[in-house]
């Protein structure tokens, strides 16, 4: 790591976010100068300096940013849309207003961009669907489908301004998330945390509500943490600069043994795939009167079920008709060799969500 990250200045998009939240800790851990960009900035992450401001409204950049000169940018949000023309309309919109408010002061010598899998599998409307299915491994030279998709959108964005600009960049695709945020809108380690506990206050099992592929097949996660170290890896790292890289844990899992494991940590009993997919979704749709009388009884910081699991994203990936795992080869190949255990990435998310009163 550089030896002059007290000169390091971070703006970090989406700083309440899975990802955002845990790089701003790492940053500041590693004295780094944290700005974070919101439209609620968190108010819990020690020495972060918080930034109000919405994307979608240029007008009100110039104000919010005054004063802030980073010199590395991390974006880590993205809103969520109807229809994927619209996702592309406005995420890209948030990309390119952020980079041209920052333009004028000439300070960003870095942008760092956090995509996902939907780069290889397509978009939510075409998500893993066709005949045409990726292979796996995924790798980062796989061509871009033909699918209109936000995060090329994004890209794109970035490329732009990088070349009008002069700053280097990478992009950061991590498979499915783990880590601790509230109103996230992908989070599937919480997302079955809520699922587990609802189950043991019932006395129902926990049943799995994916595909057999998934079920079956092996898969790869992305713990935060790591997220985060590769992305102050390739901030600092030249040789990294300018490219895109998968990120995962580094080790492979099946569903069929990492689901009793869950079940056993929560004190319920498994259900395995039983012949059809069951989407949770469906599952938890009448269950928010059930989360708040349990939040109640154990006195829990969030009594809203929305606020903590994102049903309809955890079934996008478990439901998928392939088994799903990524190639890191070309960053493991730079020296990036962070390693986390998978299923210790789950026990330490269940874990700090009891310790933060967010589950009973």
């Amino acid at each position: 790591m550089s030896s002059d990250s007290s000169a390091r200045t971070a703006l970090i998009v989406g700083s309440t976010g899975l990802s955002g939240r845990t790089l701003a800790q790492l940053l500041t851990e590693q004295g780094w100068t944290v700005y974070g960009l919101a439209r609620r900035p968190a108010q819990d992450i020690p020495v972060l300096l918080p930034v109000a401001a919405d994307l979608l409204d240029p007008g009100t950049l110039g104000p919010a940013l005054a004063g802030v000169r980073p010199t590395h940018v991390f974006f880590t949000s993205w809103l969520r849309q109807e229809t994927e023309a619209l996702n592309i309309e406005v995420n890209s919109a948030m990309v390119r207003n952020l980079l041209d408010a920052l333009r004028p002061a000439g300070t960003v010598q870095h942008v760092a961009l956090v995509t996902g899998l939907k780069h290889y599998l397509g978009p939510f409307d075409a998500y893993a669907k066709g005949e045409r299915l990726p292979v796996t491994p995924l790798r980062e030279d796989q061509p871009r489908l033909d699918l209109p998709n936000f995060y090329y959108a994004q890209e794109d964005e970035v490329y732009a301004a990088a070349e009008r600009d002069g700053f280097t960049w990478s992009v950061h695709r991590p498979h499915t998330l783990i880590g601790e945020a509230v109103g996230n809108a992908m989070n599937l380690g919480t997302t079955l945390a809520v699922y587990a506990s609802l189950c043991r206050a019932s006395g129902q099992p926990m049943r799995w509500p994916g595909s057999g592929a998934q079920w079956s097949g092996l898969s790869d996660v992305t713990d935060a943490r790591v997220l985060a170290r590769q992305l102050l890896w390739a901030a600092e790292t030249p040789a990294a600069h300018n490219q895109a890289f998968n990120v995962v844990n580094g080790d492979v899992f099946r569903w069929s043994r990492l689901w009793g494991r869950v079940a056993d940590w929560f004190g319920v009993e498994a259900q395995g795939f039983g012949g059809t997919v069951r989407p949770l979704e469906a599952e938890l749709a009448d269950k928010g009167p059930a989360w708040a009388e349990l939040a109640a009884g154990h006195g829990l910081a969030e009594p809203d079920l929305n606020r903590l699991a994102s049903a309809w994203h955890t079934d996008l990936d478990l439901s998928r008709p392939i088994e799903v795992m990524t190639d890191m080869a070309r960053s493991r190949a730079l020296g990036f060799s962070v390693y986390q255990n998978t299923e210790a990435s789950f026990f330490d998310l269940f874990a700090q969500l009891r310790r933060e009163r967010l589950i009973p």
